[in-house]
């Protein structure tokens, strides 16, 4: 059925870097789904290969073999013109270190993935109608003047968030999202994820704090490049909205 397609859906998937003596195996024949509206925790010692999944999964690295489903479509062979395409149409980004560009106000770093989008060009005003949309989710409405540099680290984690919504992905990927935060910031920004997902974001974060993967509802432990366990973490996800149902983002 077609409610039952994953979000997420890997076959095998290995990524071997280098050759020869010289080969590094980051992931080995793994096999994983992610279904609508999970909050998912990717967890593991350094080196086991949690970073390297989900640059495949955000189609910044493709596997060496295997398959990467993403909604149904099969992009394990897709070129670099085809996965950045993917990457502004389906996903959205939150990274540890915020990646705002400094010179750039909160609203025109929100802005960014719109100007850069192929499909679907909004006005100006539009733009700006959405970006400040966003901000006004995440808290920051009145802040959308500031730059980077005024702005405390949870605010300008709030901003990156702002700005991965701002494309209304399918799914958004987060790495360490909480990794430059202080425990106080840390939890708002957990709590505004949860809550995202409450509304029926998908998303999948990686992260080596066992108290930040506590806000997820199934956590994925990858160790050597193989998934060593996969447990529900008891918060259950919303059903899915019609327009996923019907092959649409959320």
């Amino acid at each position: 059925m077609e409610t039952q397609i994953p979000i997420i859906e890997t076959v095998n998937l290995t990524k071997i870097y280098g050759e020869g003596e010289n080969a590094v195996t980051a992931l080995s024949d793994l096999d994983l789904e992610i279904r609508h509206g999970e909050f998912v925790a990717v967890m593991g010692p350094s080196g086991s290969g949690k970073s390297t999944l989900l640059n495949i999964l955000a189609c910044m690295d493709k596997a060496t073999s295997g398959q990467y489903i993403l909604a149904g479509e099969d992009v394990s062979d897709y070129n670099r013109g085809d996965l950045a395409e993917i990457r502004s149409r389906l996903l959205g980004f939150i990274f540890q270190s915020y990646n705002l560009l400094p010179r750039l106000t909160a609203l025109d770093n929100v802005l960014l993935p719109l100007m850069y989008r192929r499909e679907n060009r909004l006005d100006m005003d539009k733009r700006h109608e959405l970006a400040m949309a966003a901000l006004e989710r995440v808290g920051l409405s009145n802040r959308w003047h500031h730059l980077p540099n005024q702005l405390s680290g949870g605010q300008q984690q709030r901003v990156a968030i702002a700005r991965a919504l701002i494309n209304d992905p399918l799914l958004i990927l987060a790495d360490e999202p909480t990794g430059n935060l202080d425990s106080h910031s840390s939890v708002d920004i957990m709590k505004l994820m949860r809550e995202l997902n409450d509304q029926g974001r998908t998303i999948v974060m990686v992260t080596h704090e066992p108290d930040i993967a506590h806000y997820t509802q199934r956590i994925l432990t990858i160790r050597d490049g193989v998934l060593a366990s996969d447990h529900l973490n008891g918060h259950q996800p919303p059903p899915a909205p019609v327009a996923v149902l019907e092959g649409g983002a959320a």
